[in-house]
């Protein structure tokens, strides 16, 4: 658990490499909003041929309402232009995370609240635990055995065993022995434990800018490691949302790229 909370937070605060098992969190505050620009209001998807790591299947839809596009080791990217049509925001983004929920629905079963209310019992304690202490200007980390104190400007990690409390800026981050971590903001949420990750990010405001990622360790039974979407639009729609499927858990383009598309419709 100690080691899921330190790939979180050092993603998040300071832009860690990413691995295997680790989760890139970017949040933006509400002077960034302001200077993100107004979303376009358009009537037909922009579908290149090509954009960084994928390429576009055949033609986009009668209409510019959707095109897809196929990305490394077998990943998909469908970008769709939905209209609002009478229903809220909210139901339109509740059924895309719906969607994308059912390639992996172990994952959501593992996040789901009290599924790691029985965790397996703790190994025997080493005789002699290592230690590494480093100190310098602004920097503090301290571990013992599976303990640590880290301490960097504008991060606070504090470790016992699988218990955890971790303090980025405005995030806070919770960790009780043998459930599931879970992190809040007034935009972000995160749900980790040691093989799955589920977050949410939506920005505040009119418009709408948000972000889903499921991500498991364990494939669902197509293959899928990682999934969600890039939903982004004006007040009133439509909305340009990217979803996304891939078989690596790791970041390799993909999320960055389906974002690009969504910008290059609608702005940032």
């Amino acid at each position: 658990m100690r080691h899921v909370l330190l790939y979180l937070a050092l993603s998040a605060s300071l832009a860690a490499c990413d691995g295997d098992n680790s989760v890139r969190i970017t949040t933006t505050s509400s002077s960034d909003d302001q200077g993100a620009g107004v979303l376009k209001v358009i009537d037909a998807l922009q579908c290149p041929d090509n954009l960084g790591v994928l390429t576009r299947k055949g033609l986009a839809a009668a209409g510019g309402a959707n095109c897809v596009y196929g990305g490394p080791k077998g990943a998909d990217v469908v970008l769709h232009l939905v209209k609002l049509d009478g229903r809220s925001v909210d139901d339109v983004l509740r059924d895309f995370e719906a969607r994308a929920s059912a390639d992996l629905p172990h994952t959501v079963a593992r996040l789901a609240p009290g599924a790691g209310d029985a965790p397996p019992p703790p190994p025997p304690p080493s005789i002699e635990a290592d230690t590494t202490s480093v100190q310098a200007p602004g920097v503090d980390i301290k571990t013992r055995g599976e303990d640590a104190s880290v301490r960097l400007p504008g991060l606070k990690i504090e470790t016992q065993g699988d218990n955890a409390s971790v303090r980025i800026g405005g995030i806070n981050i919770q960790s009780k022995d043998g459930q599931n971590v879970r992190t809040e903001t007034s935009t972000v949420s995160v749900d980790s434990n040691d093989n799955s990750t589920r977050v949410r990010s939506r920005a505040p405001g009119a418009a709408t800018r948000m972000t889903y990622i499921l991500a498991d360790d364990q494939p669902g039974d197509a293959g899928w490691r990682q999934v969600g979407f890039e939903a982004r639009g004006p007040s009133g729609g439509p909305i340009v949302i990217a979803v996304v499927r891939s078989k690596d858990r790791r970041n390799d383009g993909i999320f960055d790229d389906a974002k690009e598309l969504v910008t290059l419709n609608v702005g940032r």
